[in-house]
């Protein structure tokens, strides 16, 4: 048997030792996973110096402590083993970055016992970006089983784990910034379809705590003096957080958030000073909390409330993430509490145009009662009915007479009310009016199916008329188009000035509601602007086009009709312009 070489046994195991380091390297960077990578390296580490056990312990960017993220030949419940910076051989060694190599740990008061069999260890700093992260440890059963080259080895080794544990960081935090980004254009979708204030906080808080994975959200809102919070909506909450007492804007910690306009956060509210309600975080299980405002037009309307279940440090990405959500929502609310504030200004609109029909339904049901109750008096006294004294038939001709008076009297009286609907006469811009109109009646609009054009004369003149009552007719004409288009269409509104003579003059503007709807036979067009107390249409009153006409007719205007069966309408109204 040839005798062995020591310089040749050296440069094999120098061999082996760069092969295995290949090899480990080509395996780790193969994987985005980071405890895959990290099960890798540490498999290889136990197998390359015939360790009995080892780990690989990370430094939590939120708790500061070292947690095991991989583990092998270790008892089950040491992966719940979690050391400060500084305690036992792991925490010297993150805390010094320098290797430690362990003989007997029996000797060693500072060594912190996973296992029973453990005789000596060796532990090495992982660095990444020339920071200490966290430290790989192999054990032993056998006293002094590591030796100088086991701990260059395990450096190394510590050395190839470094640029594959920060590209999958680098990974992790690029796919979780993907992920929020895509959550928020989603939400923003979802949160922007809603209607009205209820069912747009209802969406806001839910997708909130999908976003963001939270335990509890809640949304608290400035109250109408400005001096309290309250809360509006949660997900996840408790009944005592629900029940507890609003909050002051001025001494809460969440108000701090409103008044400031900035986010906050706490990383453990249950040992907070500053939280007011640290009992109701410890029975619900409250822990970290980010808090960001509501911001709409630079004012703070209220904020937005993130609780954890477990200690988390909100990075910048999420505080950034989260901003950008509750701004989108706050500008979903105002949205939702605009379009509430529309369907209340059409349903008040309503009301006036009804008021303005009974007071003109009024007047001409008193022209058609005066008319035949005059014939009757004039025939009444005609018939010169003078009975003798104790004769019955006096006193019923006394109390007919009586009577025909009290409605004549009562005909009076209906008149004086409709003159209530007389137009209170002011400057008017109608293109300003028909922009009010876009606004009161475009979700109708998009409701319907129907398509809105418009073309405004930016030169239009102004009227000296009745804005309320020219709008109550504008919103008619828009109403009785949307009804004649039951599958949806086209509605165009323009308008225009009508210049005359020779110097073209202006005295008249003209504005025309033009629908492709089901159109109008000739006697229902005849009959449209007919009366009060007609109507062509199956539903409905008949008073929205009578109202229309009485309306031009006050303002010394008229109407024009045009309409076929299947072709549409088209309604011309020509008023006089501000001399």
């Amino acid at each position: 048997m040839p005798p062995r070489n020591p310089e040749a046994d050296q440069l094999q195991a120098r061999l082996d030792r760069l092969e295995a380091l290949h090899k480990v390297s080509r395996r780790v960077h193969s994987t985005l996973d980071l405890r895959e990578s990290l099960q890798i390296i540490l498999d290889e580490a136990v197998r390359l110096m015939r360790a009995s056990s080892g780990s690989v312990c990370l430094i939590n960017p939120t708790t500061g402590f070292l947690e095991i993220e991989a583990a092998r030949g270790l008892p089950e419940n040491a992966r719940d083993v979690r050391l400060r910076v500084g305690e036992g051989i792991t925490g010297t060694v993150a805390r010094s970055g320098r290797s430690i190599r362990i003989g007997d740990v029996s000797r060693e008061r500072r060594y912190v016992r996973l296992g029973e069999s453990i005789r000596s260890e060796l532990a090495v700093p992982l660095r990444v970006a020339d920071e200490v992260r966290g430290v790989i440890n192999v054990d032993s059963d056998r006293v002094d089983a590591f030796t100088a080259d086991d701990e260059r080895l395990l450096e190394d080794l510590a050395a190839i784990a470094a640029p594959a544990i920060r590209n999958t960081w680098l990974y992790e935090s690029a796919r979780q910034r993907a992920s929020l980004l895509e959550s928020l254009v989603r939400v923003g979708q979802l949160i922007n379809s809603t209607l009205s204030v209820d069912d747009a906080l209802s969406v806001i808080i839910r997708e909130a705590r999908t976003l963001t994975r939270a335990k509890m959200c809640s949304l608290m809102m400035v109250d109408s003096s400005g001096e309290w919070l309250e809360l509006r909506a949660h997900d996840g909450a408790g009944p005592e957080y629900v029940g507890k007492p609003r909050l002051s804007l001025a001494e809460s910690l969440v108000g701090i958030v409103v008044r400031r306009q900035k986010p906050l956060q706490v990383e453990n509210v249950q040992i907070s000073g500053r939280y007011q309600n640290v009992g109701i975080a410890r029975r619900e299980g409250l822990l970290s909390l980010l808090s960001v405002p509501l911001l709409f037009g630079g004012k703070a309307t209220g904020c937005l409330n993130v609780y954890t279940g477990e200690p988390h440090l909100f990075s910048d990405e999420e505080v950034r993430t989260l901003s950008a959500y509750a701004e989108l929502s706050a500008l979903a609310l105002e949205k939702a509490r605009l379009y509430d504030r529309i369907v209340s200004v059409e349903e008040e609109l309503r009301q006036s145009e009804r008021l303005s029909a009974l007071g003109l339904l009024a007047a001409e049901i008193a022209h058609e009662i005066r008319n035949p109750l005059t014939v009757m008096k004039m025939l009444h006294h005609s018939l010169e009915l003078n009975y003798p004294e104790g004769d019955p038939r006096r006193t019923d001709v006394r109390i007919m007479g009586e009577k025909m008076d009290h409605l004549n009297r009562i005909v009076d009286r209906v008149l004086d009310f409709a003159r209530g609907a007389e137009p209170h006469l002011e400057e008017v811009d109608v293109n300003a009016l028909l922009d009010d109109l876009t606004l009161l009646t475009r979700v109708k609009l998009r409701e319907a199916g129907v398509e809105l054009a418009r073309r405004l004369d930016p030169k239009l003149p102004r009227l000296l008329a009745d804005a309320t009552q020219l709008e109550q007719a504008f919103l008619n004409l828009t109403l009785n188009a949307v009804e004649a288009m039951p599958d949806g269409g086209r509605l165009s509104i323009r308008t225009r000035a009508l210049p005359i003579g020779r110097r073209r003059r202006v005295t008249h503007v003209l504005i025309r509601f033009r629908d492709t709807g089901v159109g109008m036979t000739r006697e229902q067009s005849d009959r449209a602007f007919s009366s009060l107390l007609q109507t062509s249409k199956p539903r409905g009153n008949g008073l929205g086009m009578a109202i229309v006409a009485r309306v031009i007719e006050i303002h010394q205007g008229n109407v024009r009709l045009r309409s076929r069966p299947g072709s549409g309408t088209s309604i011309s109204i020509i008023l006089p312009v501000l001399k």
